[in-house]
């Protein structure tokens, strides 16, 4: 299989205001070349298992139905999930994994620090996937028994509950809990803690943070994202919504399949704004020193490994894998990721969340 279009390389400004006050053509490093090629690393592409490809076949997407009002009402705090097992070896997905012999992830394959490809080793790395070989390792007995699909963020869902072959046991990908997902999906216990915030340009850029700076600003976000559901209540004015037939070729889209389009919109002028996890946000305003965080976060948000509904032997084994993973203080390998991936865009973190449960 073709590689994939590395994505993490450090980018340089350039370019000028326009006349509606946005930056045309911000050039930091992005050719119209590069764009494409960036473009192309966003479709559900399969990854290797240590050097081993798996089809690329799409996953037949499952309709997911909007969470009724009074379901959701009755959801207080979505993050507790199930106890861990005391005899984690037992379970039905837990026995097909191991027939197979190897653990299948949807991950990220574009968000710096957390899943990305290293263009030097050509390997994805971050800090889920740190997380999802963790996994591996505990259920197979090694952390390269595992098989990487990389997905959209708007068809995490559909990922797992998908019938064909090209579905994924698990999802870790900044994956957002929260009370309408938890009607689609089983989650873990939390592993990481983010809020929603605003990612804009340094310079030509008048935007302050999630307010009336908004205001008829073009704002981009990913489809079927907590960043989206928040500009619906309250999007200070900001234009937000495709104006457009949705094709994929329309340069003014503003709801996106991945993140990273959003990004790349942002540095060639074509909207003024993102919103997204801060998490994500500090990864990309690494990559780019043209751009940066505006205001304070907005949401407090969770993170949490994403199985099928009534995988419930798997999801009791993740949650005792966190359990392991969270302990041990600063000596964690918790924090020892922490420190590797994001201490520099997200400082002054001292531990992961405490993991909360339902019974």
């Amino acid at each position: 299989m073709k590689a994939a279009t590395d994505t993490d390389d450090a980018r340089e400004p350039d370019g000028s205001p326009g006349t509606d006050g946005r930056p045309t053509g911000r050039r930091t490093g992005v050719t119209v070349a590069a764009v494409v090629a960036l473009t192309a690393t966003l479709a559900l592409l399969p990854l290797s298992r240590a050097d081993r490809a798996d089809d690329g076949r799409e996953p037949r997407k499952v309709a997911a139905e909007a969470a009724p009002a009074a379901e959701t009402a009755e959801c207080v705090e979505p993050e507790r999930s199930l106890r861990p097992s005391s005899q984690p070896d037992e379970g039905p997905t837990i026995d097909k994994i191991k027939a197979r012999g190897h653990l299948i992830v949807g991950i990220d394959q574009s968000s710096y620090r957390w899943g990305y490809r290293n263009p030097a080793t050509k390997t994805i790395q971050g800090f889920d996937i740190d997380l999802a070989r963790a996994i591996a390792k505990d259920i197979l007995g090694s952390p390269d028994d595992i098989v990487f699909r990389a997905i959209p963020t708007n068809q995490r869902v559909d990922a797992l509950n998908t019938t064909t072959d090209s579905g994924v046991d698990l999802v870790v990908r900044t994956m957002t809990i929260n009370c309408a997902r938890s009607l689609q999906v089983a989650f873990s216990t939390a592993y990481f803690q983010a809020g929603q915030q605003v990612l804009a340009p340094k310079e030509d850029s008048d935007i302050t943070g999630y307010d009336e700076s908004l205001s008829g600003k073009r704002v981009c976000s990913a489809d079927s994202t907590t960043a989206y559901d928040e500009l619906v209540k309250n999007s200070f004015g900001a234009i937000y919504k495709d104006e457009h037939d949705g094709t994929p070729q329309d340069e003014d889209k503003l709801t996106v399949p991945n993140q990273l389009d959003c990004l790349v919109r942002l540095q060639m002028g074509e909207v003024d704004a993102i919103v997204t996890d801060n998490a994500l946000a500090a990864g990309q305003a690494a990559q780019d020193p043209a751009i940066e965080l505006v205001g304070e976060p907005f949401t407090e948000e969770y993170y949490g490994v994403a199985a099928k509904l009534g995988n419930d032997d798997l999801v009791r084994r993740v949650n005792h894998v966190l359990e392991e993973y969270r302990a041990g203080g600063a000596d964690s390998p918790w924090m020892k990721s922490y420190e590797q991936w994001l201490e520099a865009g997200l400082p002054g973190i001292k531990a992961p969340p405490e993991a909360k449960y339902k019974d």
